[in-house]
């Protein structure tokens, strides 16, 4: 046991005291102690210990007739105040779905010598009906704990001359029974001293203090409340160690996360299952540790079902330490808690093998029947109220048809389930098949298992060359064919701020000229192309001035305007002003349709102000350094970016990475210099997140995710009602994935936003990026390169057939989510006027942009 210092036995006897104090009982086996403290004049002789049994105190039958009129005086003296003399003792404590029966509380009375406030509460615990030792000396007081476990311990801390009360606590909270006892520090009162701290108590161990007050009501009712305060919270404490033996035993692998997924808990089946050792896994957020499917469509599902409080159970693959992938039938469930919000997230996974696969497929088909069929029910409302869209008078009849048209087309896509679950289900459907089911189902998951599974299926290039050449010049990485020839990109060296450039400028100092080409810039139909004008190629500088001002950028970034001119400058600087299409002109007219998306009230609703800054910062750099060529060109010559980044994302990779490299070099433009850390940090990679979502590879993959993360349950809100149930909607929108999802959306559509210009400004853009096209067609056939858009040919293309199948493949579908989501009728009359102005064109077989004059 532990043992406070200076503390001996004294006495060779141990008198226990019942209700009637002239019992003593000796305990003859400690017979070798001395008296050397009692001969010293000590006047607490060793081991002494009082016992009362006060929960039948009252039926006493031995008690003195003393005794006996004392408590009738005290009975009737309560009468009269309306307060019964004892209290039933409780006995069942509800704990969550437990009846936990709690037995006669314990109490210990630590006090070195017998006085009224050690009477006072042994008074108390007669009344409260608690069973009471007394102890005079640490010693004592440590071995009666040992040996009763009592709930409460009293420890006179008002006579240091005694015994150390702080060193007594101490011992006692090095035992493993104190783990769920309240210990009570009594305390002198000083009235006229300042309060002193209680913080040494509590690192002695103590629960709480009690200043000295002798009355018995006052020391009947601190017990009260700690019976039903700390007492009552530490016999549910104590209960809990049954549930986590529960835990322990059990051979589902079971994982404990906090509300943001940090691992609080696994057990050994999970320790076991995974490879991992506990220490391995607590507190880390589960994106660093490889244990979940990385599939993000697949996560994204399980997140949208959790985070609105809803059970997920299905069947996954996991990787386990060692590499090896191991499929399991998972169930998370998400706790409530304080506040009535998520808490905590309990993973129950078990490995689906062969001993219960039968057991588990009839299982899981059953289940995956049921949520067909209610899934089913679900895309009939939601087709209904996506095409709340239609509803707006945004155009014609044919255009709603058109707008009703594209929507299924993406609702025949995977995103209803993941893709993963998909696989699963039919595995395990295959077994109890017949021979041309399951060869039909082989058939099936061979599609399944390509990588292309966001892109729908294009026929031959005979029926749409036109959108066969821009799904293979926008969404591959070339034909991955070694070249001897090596493109070096004309802009290998960055460039600084020239001298001949003028040097900055105040928004204040702004030329006449380009003010006024910027006086409606916060209006969708403002013309870039007019301030591209009026500042010689270089709006991007003036723009973004006056952009930045008015979302308040520096006050963010804590910086100056003279740093932000200069860094303005720079970024311009390094867009090639010889591109026809990939220019500053184009960054400035992305960056003015980054904030006029901004500004609309549901965008302003879901994001926070780093992510409007980051989103302003990725449409000014998310092109910089533009060769004027695709990917699969560059992939296809064997450029040395492509090298760089392993034909993946190259241009998108290199934009980020170079703007973050432009700004950083020279502290003159160093936007971010002034910022702290890990806000840096969380900036960065938002905007490298929204720059790399430029890249038209995953463009379906995207919008597939914005559809059925936001657009659907949105709509499912609007179809069922709840159109004023804020909190619903702020779940939706506030979640940190559909966040993510929606900066992607939104500088996806700003990005490629020209067909939804006014038509003078739509012609002008599609001029530019056609020979843009055109002159990267000569150039692969100037090296003898593999032609990646054989299309645009100069000499043959036909643009309002390429305007064309670029608007129906890649725009119609995903301006039709994001006007659901952001309400932009005027875009989309745009769009549907412009729709018609190329169709007029390609219907009197015309390949230029505009109609020869009459």
């Amino acid at each position: 046991m532990g043992c406070v210092p200076s503390t001996n036995l004294s006495d060779s006897r141990v008198i226990c005291h019942s209700s009637n104090e002239s019992e003593e009982y000796h305990f003859p086996h400690q017979t070798n102690t001395t008296m050397s403290q009692q001969q010293q004049g000590n006047p607490v002789p060793g081991l002494f210990i009082k016992c009362y049994n006060t929960s039948t105190y009252e039926a006493r039958t031995n008690s003195s007739k003393k005794d006996k009129r004392e408590s009738s005086q005290s009975m009737e003296a309560e009468a009269q105040t309306g307060r019964p003399n004892a209290k039933a003792p409780v006995t069942d404590v509800q704990f969550g779905p437990m009846r936990l029966h709690q037995d006669q509380l314990q109490v210990l009375l630590v006090f070195a010598e017998e006085d009224e406030q050690s009477s006072g509460f042994r008074w108390a615990c007669d009344k409260a009906g608690f069973r009471c030792n007394l102890a005079r000396t640490p010693q004592s007081a440590l071995e009666c704990f040992l040996d009763k476990h009592h709930d409460i311990i009293i420890i006179d801390h008002r006579h240091s001359r005694y015994f150390d009360a702080e060193a007594l606590c101490r011992s006692i909270r090095t035992t493993k029974a104190s783990e769920n006892t309240v210990i009570i520090c009594v305390v002198q009162r000083h009235p006229d001293r300042e309060e002193s701290s209680i913080l040494p108590l509590i690192s002695a161990g103590f629960t709480r203090r009690y200043v000295e007050n002798s009355s018995r009501m006052a020391c009947y009712n601190e017990l009260i409340q700690l019976e039903f305060g700390q007492v009552q919270a530490q016999f549910k404490l104590r209960a809990c160690n049954s549930l986590f033996t529960a835990l322990e035993k059990s051979q589902e692998a079971i994982e404990i996360t906090s509300e943001d997924h940090v691992i609080q808990y696994v057990n050994p089946a999970f320790e076991t299952m995974m490879g991992y050792q506990i220490g391995e896994l607590i507190e880390k957020e589960l994106t660093e540790v490889p244990i979940n499917e990385k599939k993000a469509d697949f996560l994204d599902t399980i997140n949208s079902c959790i985070k609105i409080g809803k059970e997920w159970q299905g069947m996954y693959y996991a990787k386990k330490k060692n590499g090896d992938s191991i499929q399991q039938n998972v169930k998370i469930l998400p706790v409530i808690g304080q506040g009535g919000k998520i808490r905590h997230y309990v993973s129950i996974s078990r490995l689906c093998n062969d001993n219960n696969k039968v057991e588990k497929t009839c299982e899981c088909i059953q289940a995956e029947s049921q949520t067909d069929t209610q899934t089913c029910r679900h895309k009939d409302m939601r087709k209904g109220s996506l095409d709340v869209r239609s509803t707006t008078s945004r155009g014609s009849d044919g255009s709603s048809q058109r707008r009703r048209s594209s929507m299924a087309r993406v609702h025949s896509m995977t995103i209803e389930a993941p893709i993963t679950k998909v696989i699963n289900i039919i595995n395990a459907a295959q077994e109890s098949s017949p021979l041309p089911v399951a060869e039909a189902l082989d058939r099936a998951l061979e599609i399944l298992r390509t990588t292309e599974l966001y892109s729908p299926q294009l026929g031959t290039k005979d029926e749409d060359p036109h959108t066969s050449d821009l799904v293979g010049g926008l969404m591959t990485d070339g034909l991955r064919r070694l070249s001897g020839n090596e493109y070096i990109l004309s802009a290998k060296q960055t460039h600084q701020v020239a001298g001949s450039l003028s040097s900055p400028i105040s928004l204040n100092d702004i030329p006449p000229r380009i003010t006024e080409a910027m006086e409606n810039e916060e209006q969708w139909d403002f013309d870039i192309f007019e301030l591209e004008a009026a500042t010689h190629k270089r709006p991007l500088v003036y723009l973004g001035l006056k952009i930045f001002a008015r979302f308040g950028i520096c006050e963010f970034l804590n910086c100056s305007e003279s740093t932000l001119r200069s860094w303005l400058q720079v970024i311009e600087a390094n867009y090639h002003s010889s591109n026809s299409y990939h220019n500053s002109t184009h960054s400035a007219d992305v960056l003015h349709a980054t904030a006029y998306f901004l500004s609309k009230e549901r965008v302003k609703q879901t994001l926070d102000p780093i992510d409007e800054v980051a989103a302003l910062i990725a449409a000014t750099v998310h092109d910089v350094d533009h060769p004027g060529r695709t990917n699969s060109f560059l992939c296809n010559a064997g450029s040395e970016l492509a090298i760089l980044y392993n034909d993946t994302a190259v241009l998108e990779s290199h934009h980020a990475a170079l703007a973050f490299q432009l700004t950083t070099r020279d502290g003159k433009c160093n936007i971010f210099k002034n910022m702290e850390r890990n806000e840096y940090r969380t900036l960065r990679q938002v905007i490298i997140d929204m720059v790399l979502a430029t890249e038209m590879t995953k463009h379906f993959e995207h919008v597939n995710k914005f559809v059925n993360s936001i657009n659907k349950p949105l709509a499912a809100l609007e179809e069922n009602g709840n159109n004023g149930d804020g909190e619903s909607i702020k779940t939706v929108l506030r979640s940190p994935e559909n966040r993510i999802l929606i900066k992607r959306m939104l500088i996806k559509c700003a990005d490629i936003s020209n067909p939804c210009r006014p038509r003078e400004q739509c012609i002008e853009w599609a001029g530019r990026i056609s020979e843009e096209y055109f002159a990267q067609t000569d150039e692969e056939r100037r090296q003898g390169l593999p032609v990646v858009m054989p299309v645009f040919d100069r000499n043959t293309c036909s643009i309002p057939k390429s305007q064309l199948s670029f608007i129906d493949y890649f725009i119609i579908d995903m301006f039709d989510a994001w006007d659901a989501f952001a309400d932009l009728p005027n875009l989309m009359e745009h769009l549907n006027n412009n729709i018609k102005y190329w169709k007029g064109l390609d219907g009197r077989n015309l390949r230029v942009l505009r109609p020869p004059p009459e």
